[in-house]
């Protein structure tokens, strides 16, 4: 197994490596860990090479990093917004980035003369912006918001401007996760009502009827094809597999499902041991990654239907390190604190807080991508998966 460049040594980090060196049972043969300060960074994004990443610690601005060897560069700052950034995405192909805040606004931003230039989207909304997704074929975005809504972007060429149609039904909070169907057609959504739900966002004015896909026949704007609570969490993660025949959502009930279309929609639920999870992402049809306030990466397998498998987990120490402390340490803790517990306190994890959201960094979802994790430590890692055969 060959790690990466480690550009963050504390003495926990670099004692957590040594014993991921020893543990040749990892699936991930590769990683890399960066930091980029202190603060939590809440959402990231890559451009179509890998060569630049958009960031937000937290705050009202983006920040784009030039890869430059072994280190990042901060390029450009993108300070439109009044609101701490709560959704960035880049398009790889028009090379378009979109933001969104809780300043209830979102912002396309075009790379002019080497300047990024926004452009004011008519999201129509009256709270926060929560999340936000570009289509497949680039030609729309999908943002969340604590409106009770969905805003379907896409662009008019007549009035040169960004117009928005709103998805509303059955939705009764506020709305966490998107992602969109390979077919560029259907939007699945994660809510804080505790539903997963399927919407057709087919937008006549900019696109050919779609064709019946496995999840329904009939799509007109707005339509539900499927909608599920069963784990009674906040859905914070979504993820359609690369065919689309199958949908995975993460719940605050800690809870793992997966709907399977191609089966009569019928849904697999696993109730996991650990901290609930924030992000998930589809690596093969049936691989999954997973991750949150556990602060490591988890591997699910999904089978069939009643069969979805927890494998592993990813990015652990093989042991606890408290186990190593020797007899003196043990009794030094008990004198000066009462207590047993080693000095350090950090975890024995990549991450040293909650995992905030994962990406593709390169390749497709069907062929075990590399992708990357961000967390409130400040920290990226950047993983690279070895599908298991």
């Amino acid at each position: 197994m060959y790690l990466g460049q480690w550009l963050y040594f504390p003495d926990k980090n670099l004692q957590i490596l040594l014993d991921l060196i020893k543990d040749s049972s990892l699936l991930c043969f590769n990683m890399s860990l960066y930091s980029f300060g202190t603060k939590p960074i809440s959402c990231h994004a890559w451009n179509k090479d890998h060569t630049q990443l958009a960031i937000s610690t937290n705050d009202h601005t983006v920040q784009i990093y030039q890869k430059d060897g072994n280190e990042w560069k901060k390029i450009h700052e993108l300070a439109e917004h009044n609101g701490n950034i709560t959704g960035i995405d880049w398009a790889p192909n028009s090379n378009r980035i979109v933001t969104c805040a809780v300043d209830r606004n979102a912002y396309v931003w075009s790379l002019k003369d080497g300047v990024w230039k926004p452009t004011l989207v008519l999201l129509r909304i009256n709270r926060a912006a929560t999340c936000v997704k570009w289509s497949p074929l680039e030609n729309k975005f999908a943002v969340g918001s604590g409106a009770q809504s969905i805003s379907v972007c896409y662009f008019e060429e007549e009035n040169d401007w960004w117009l928005s149609k709103h998805i509303k039904k059955s939705i009764k909070s506020t709305i966490l996760s998107l992602d969109w169907h390979p077919n560029n057609v259907l939007l699945a959504a994660g809510s804080c009502d505790f539903q997963c739900r399927v919407y057709s966002a087919y937008v006549k004015e900019i696109e050919d009827k779609p064709s019946s896909t496995p999840w329904g026949t009939k799509m007109p704007f707005g339509e539900i094809l499927f909608e599920k609570g069963e784990s009674g969490g906040w859905v914070h993660g979504v993820c359609f597999s690369p065919s689309g025949d199958c949908l995975a959502w993460v719940s605050h009930s800690s809870t793992v499902c997966v709907a399977d279309a191609a089966k009569e929609k019928q849904v697999t639920q696993l109730k996991i041991e650990f901290l609930p999870f924030l992000s998930i992402l589809y690596v093969s049809e049936d691989n999954l990654i997973a991750a949150g306030h556990d602060c490591s990466l988890c591997h699910f397998q999904y089978v069939d239907v009643d069969n979805l498998q927890f494998v592993s987990k990813l990015g652990m120490a093989k042991g606890s390190l408290k186990g190593n402390q020797s007899a003196m340490q043990h009794f030094r803790n008990l004198d000066k604190k009462a207590t047993t517990d080693a000095d350090d306190t950090g975890l024995e994890t990549l991450h040293q807080n909650s995992i905030s959201q994962l990406r593709i960094f390169h390749g497709e979802k069907s062929n075990g991508a590399k992708f990357s994790s961000i967390g409130l430590d400040g920290a990226l890692v950047i993983w690279d998966f070895e599908v298991p055969k």
